[in-house]
């Protein structure tokens, strides 16, 4: 603004209500503006604009999108978590911008902020990007992560334990009589890959290694659960038990063993991960690694306000537990 002023030989305060077509400014000054600014590429950067006028009450929750895997906003995980996170807005005041960026360009989640239209952002996935999201903190974009604790991490994230809760899902069928345990679940997410640490330490626990062979790579799509038993059933793999890294997962995978005549419990346990609503619905009951959504969402709500403050924030792990339904035992 202040180099318009000097081009145009007038003072800020001119330029400002050209800009907000004010009729305070004669019609021959605002348009020698106006066109000063439109040769600049000058946009007006509304938060700052709000901010001095103690008005922007927005923040921005992002979800990635990973074209490869096209997970909807539908999921019912993703839906509870930005539920949550509008309750706590709310209460506090703020109004939620709900938006979706490419997985492959991350970093452009810090669009609504650069442009001023919220005041921080909270990314609900972090995916395989954390040294974009890195960027993004050392740029000063106030962002809070729902995900996983990583070595070199420069942004603050919150999350649910991963590790306890793999190595709970697994003891459990651990505990039942299950030895032959398929791990559902793409270890390159950070997520994933802690709940597969969980698991193999359980494994340990009983003097039991991890068979390559009951490992399969799925998405967080439900249908991968169908597509990972028959991976199984391609390779020829026996088992007696699943693992599998999210709930929507799990009921699609029990769909499958159905359809190749097995019976859940009886002939295979199966254990899901976050205790969606619909868990406690399914038939059997599936037994579960419960997120806490709730406790999430205030705070991941209470690190951005505190980042957008200035203050330096530490990331926070939450803790999972164990629901006992029927389909493991």
């Amino acid at each position: 603004m202040a180099d318009i002023a000097r081009l145009a030989g007038v003072s800020t305060s001119t330029v400002s209500r050209a800009l907000n077509h004010s009729g305070l400014v004669n019609q021959e000054t605002r348009e020698r503006i106006l066109e000063l600014a439109s040769s600049l590429n000058y946009s007006i950067n509304i938060g700052a604009q709000n901010l001095r006028l103690q008005q922007n009450r927005t923040v921005a929750a992002v979800v990635p999108l990973d074209k490869s895997t096209r997970q909807q906003l539908s999921d019912p995980f993703l839906l509870s978590m930005l539920g949550g996170l509008a309750d706590v807005l709310s209460e506090q005041g703020f109004d939620i911008l709900v938006s979706r960026v490419d997985a492959d360009q991350v970093d452009a989640a810090s669009a609504p902020f650069d442009s001023g239209r919220v005041v921080g952002v909270v990314l609900i996935g972090q995916g395989r990007h954390h040294d974009q999201l890195n960027r993004m903190a050392t740029r000063g974009v106030p962002v809070v992560v729902w995900g996983a604790q990583l070595p070199q991490q420069l942004y603050t994230t919150v999350g649910g334990d991963n590790v306890a809760g793999g190595r709970m899902a697994t003891e459990h069928l651990l505990a039942h009589g299950r030895r032959r345990i398929a791990f559902l679940g793409d270890t390159g997410l950070p997520e994933a890959a802690l709940r597969h640490q969980g698991y193999v330490e359980a494994l340990a626990a009983y003097g039991l290694a991890p068979d390559p062979q009951l490992q399969v790579a799925a998405s967080f799509l439900p249908g991968s659960g169908t597509d990972a038993v028959h991976e199984l059933a391609r390779r020829g793999a026996a088992y007696d038990g699943v693992f599998a890294c999210s709930d929507l997962m799990a009921m699609h995978a029990i769909h499958a063993l159905r359809a190749e005549g097995r019976a859940v419990p009886a002939d295979v346990g199966v254990v899901g991960y976050d205790d969606i609503e619909l868990a406690a619905y399914f038939h059997p009951p599936l037994t579960t690694v419960r997120q806490p959504r709730d406790a999430a969402a205030r705070a991941l709500v209470a690190a951005l306000l505190a980042r957008i403050d200035g203050q330096p924030v530490p990331s926070s792990l939450l803790p999972t537990e164990l629901v006992v339904r029927a389909s493991a035992a």
